[in-house]
């Protein structure tokens, strides 16, 4: 039987859990219906410790392992968390109240181009407080799943393809966009 190693398509249904003392709350869920689809060791944005607890699976096999936070998405960066006039909010002479609010996530660009994702942590009458860590930095994270599919890679897939997809973002990956692309 196949196993999870360098070159296989995978594909992978679990939940993923914030692990809090003896708490888990789910953060999010990859189904069968809507798998995590991946090409081992070919994508640079996969979590080593996530990789880690993976590889050599059988499809079919279950799974369930947690990862402190450097393992998993590492400690909040306090460099992350920036202030920004609230005039950088300003569409047609006013400001945008309605998208920029605490707990909403804003989309910004760097200087290069790229997007990243803000949550709007405060605003007061002069700025907004943006953090751009990642939503489970921090956190202990526990991922428990099924393997549902190991096989070989096809040339297509070892290939790496740029598309857009309906959310509007621009990835290289499916699973980017949190089940959102086509």
């Amino acid at each position: 039987m196949e196993t999870i190693k360098h070159g296989k398509y995978v594909e992978l249904a679990y939940d993923i859990f914030v692990v809090n003392g003896t708490e888990e709350l789910t953060v999010y869920q990859f189904t069968s219906e809507h798998p995590d689809c991946f090409v081992f060791g070919h994508d640079p944005g996969m979590i080593e410790g996530f990789a880690a607890g993976i590889e050599n699976l059988e499809q079919g096999a279950a799974f369930s392992f947690t990862l402190e936070p450097e393992q998993a998405f590492g400690p909040k960066d306090e460099n992350l968390i920036v202030k920004l006039s609230k005039d950088t909010f300003v569409i047609d002479g006013k400001f945008d109240d309605e998208k920029v609010k605490p707990g909403a996530i804003v989309p910004m660009q760097t200087q290069e181009g790229y997007r990243m994702d803000g949550m709007v942590v405060a605003v007061d009458d002069n700025e907004v407080t943006l953090d751009f860590n990642h939503q489970l930095a921090g956190e202990r994270v526990k991922y428990e799943g099924k393997v549902l599919l190991v096989r070989d890679a096809t040339p297509d897939e070892l290939a790496p393809k740029h598309h857009h997809c309906d959310c509007g973002c621009d990835h290289d990956h499916c699973h980017d966009c949190e089940g959102g692309c086509n």
